[in-house]
């Protein structure tokens, strides 16, 4: 069992949801990402995500593609960000770390390097956003083979084929992406959220985090009452974007802090 697995597991055994926060590794700064990760698990989470930065981030709305932009000023890149993880791990051996990002970066590393490369940092789990399920049996086989899982995006508009597919491929969690559209869009229908994911556990029997225009403590409550993880980016990335760079990394922690709260309440 993974360390995804086992964490939502026991989540699930003491009633609790999980909460999954989501970063620009080298956003707002390099020397900042492995305190954020760590104040974000100090504020409460129970797996981190972590962005890949990536020129031409197609799921992503503008917060999180200005995160990629002030990264790649500083050329982070993929190499750069599992020195991240494997920086982290030196005192956290224990939560979980998604990579979350395209293509582009594995293809160049090469896939075999890659899935090595992310053991050895100790990563858990990656979501490749232009991977279809379909696409990368090869790539999902070398990452389980790793005991890493692969994660794949679920939206309103999938077909039951591609829910079947992502059940056959996926592991961890799978990841409804809760709107037609980019990343930190707002107003999530929870009503139709309920529904679509009633509709996807017929097939899939992995827990589901639901992402993409949750920003604030009630809409994350109202998620994870139909879910088994809610996962927060932009509004995080907006708050480091609105606060000057020495106090960042209390500012996520507080944030996260009451997320978390909402949600064990």
């Amino acid at each position: 069992m993974s360390r995804i697995q086992s964490t939502l597991t026991a989540l699930a055994a003491q009633k609790r949801k999980g909460l999954i926060p989501f970063i620009t590794a080298g956003d707002p700064a390099p020397e900042l990402t492995v305190p954020l990760l760590h104040a974000l698990v100090e504020g409460g989470a129970d797996i981190l995500e972590l962005g890949v930065p990536f020129s031409d981030p197609m799921a992503e709305g503008p917060v999180i593609q200005r995160a990629c932009e002030r990264a790649l000023k500083f050329n982070v890149g993929m190499r750069d960000v599992l020195g991240y993880v494997s920086e982290f791990r030196k005192t956290n051996t224990t939560t979980p770390i998604v990579l979350m990002g395209y293509a582009n970066p594995i293809e160049r590393m090469g896939q075999a390097a890659f899935v090595q490369a992310a053991k050895d940092a100790g990563v858990d789990g990656t979501i490749v956003v232009d991977y279809p399920p379909e696409e990368c049996e090869d790539f999902s086989a070398l990452l389980k083979a790793a005991g890493m899982d692969p994660i794949f995006l679920l939206a309103p508009t999938s077909t039951e084929e591609r829910i079947k597919q992502v059940a056959a491929h996926g592991a961890g969690f799978s990841y409804y992406v809760s709107l037609k559209g980019v990343t930190g869009a707002a107003n999530i229908d929870t009503q139709e959220v309920a529904q679509r994911i009633a509709a996807i556990r017929q097939h899939v029997k992995l827990p589901i985090g639901v992402g993409f225009g949750i920003r604030d403590a009630a809409t994350a409550k109202a998620v994870a009452a139909v879910s088994d993880a809610v996962v927060i980016g932009s509004r995080i990335i907006q708050e480091l974007e609105n606060t000057p760079r020495e106090q960042a990394v209390d500012a996520v922690r507080n944030f996260v802090s009451g997320i978390r709260k909402a949600l064990d309440e």
